[in-house]
């Protein structure tokens, strides 16, 4: 592994809100006959007890704690720390800092959003967090050095990639137990699940490949070619193409899900490392961690359509999560995320997260 820069101390900002005040005029003047007096004071009080009574029973004066959390959280596995720091997508501010495993590196949340699972390097386990209490519930044992993680569209089934065993771990997220163990090539690194969810996809460093297994019956079914040390995979939500995001020859292969071939070749530039698709399918986001960009692929014509610059070299940009509007992907080197506006493509938000930050996951 690379050798990483320490990164620089999360600095807290703190805002102080102002509150409306009902003021009332003092009544100045001579003095007023008495029942004039009496029906000005009586007003008074209406006005009063009116704005005292609504102001205590407006519900909506600021959102509860669960309103805020069911807006949406962003999960960054930072691998030094054995930390996952959870961020709020409003403010971009990181509201919880939690234990994991030992080099915790993918991490995928279910559809629901009530748990993460983090693939723990270090230790061979996959790490349950639970969102709701931001907490480990359970730590669960799989092969040698997981990696990558991929859920399946119904949240059912849970796929890790094991760099040091060749094979991919099957997790039963009802039982949270291991159900089959499949072989695949040398050093495989990431996985993606076909939106259909009858196929997973398996990048093998190693070998220069890509693994086909079925999800029905849990062995690889294909092999595909990809080009030297293939590290990041992305499927198209149609299942007709995986987008294969090769480190060495600085490309990422465009392979025919239907013929097995490789159908276009796009160049990013040097260190290129991971590769996702936006939901509508339209575009593909890569990390390239050599010039700090993030590459932009249009899947119509397969070129390069976009660069987003997210620091100088040794910013490192290294996973990618996308949304409908925004593209979160985690800068290793610099220790922060860095957040794109999907239509701008600018940096609208650098947040600071832990110790060489690797995986990166949006809960729904």
């Amino acid at each position: 592994m690379r050798s990483l820069r320490s990164p620089g101390q999360t600095r807290a900002r703190a805002g102080a809100g102002t509150a409306d005040r009902h003021r009332r005029k003092a009544l100045r003047g001579r003095a007023l006959p008495l029942l004039p007096v009496l029906v000005v004071v009586i007003a008074l009080l209406l006005v009063s007890c009116t704005s005292a009574g609504s102001t205590r029973q407006d519900p909506v004066a600021a959102p509860s704690a669960s309103a805020q959390r069911s807006a949406g959280r962003v999960y960054v596995t930072n691998q030094l720390d054995n930390t996952v720091s959870v961020i709020d997508v409003g403010t971009h501010k990181v509201v919880a800092t939690v234990p994991a495993g030992t080099g915790p590196e993918g991490i995928a949340i279910t559809p629901d959003g009530k748990h993460a699972y983090i693939a723990n390097s270090e230790s061979a386990k996959v790490s349950i967090l639970d969102t709701r209490t931001d907490k480990i519930v359970k730590a669960v044992a799989v092969g040698k050095n997981p990696s990558g993680v991929a859920l399946s569209p119904d949240g059912g089934s849970l796929y890790v990639t094991n760099g040091g065993s060749n094979n991919v771990s099957v997790l039963d997220t009802r039982t949270n137990r291991v159900t089959a163990t499949v072989p695949v090539g040398v050093s495989p690194v990431s996985v993606a699940v076909s939106h259909d969810g009858k196929s997973a996809y398996v990048a093998n460093s190693g070998s220069d490949s890509v693994s086909v297994i079925d999800t029905g019956t849990d062995q690889v079914v294909r092999t595909l070619p990809a080009g030297r040390s293939p590290v990041g995979v992305a499927v198209t939500p149609d299942g007709g193409s995986v987008y294969v995001a090769n480190e060495v020859t600085a490309r990422v292969s465009v392979i025919s899900t239907g013929t097995g071939k490789v159908t276009a070749t796009v160049p990013v530039g040097e260190g290129v490392f991971d590769v996702t698709s936006a939901p509508d399918g339209k575009k593909m986001y890569v990390a390239v961690l050599g010039p700090g960009n993030v590459s932009v692929i249009d899947t119509g014509s397969r070129r390069v359509t976009g660069t987003v610059n997210v620091g100088p070299p040794g910013t490192d940009p290294f996973n990618i999560a996308v949304t409908s509007g925004t593209v979160y992907v985690t800068d290793q080197g610099a220790g922060t995320l860095s957040v794109i506006d999907r239509t701008t493509l600018k940096v609208t938000a650098t947040v600071t997260v832990g110790n060489s930050p690797y995986g990166v996951a949006v809960s729904p």
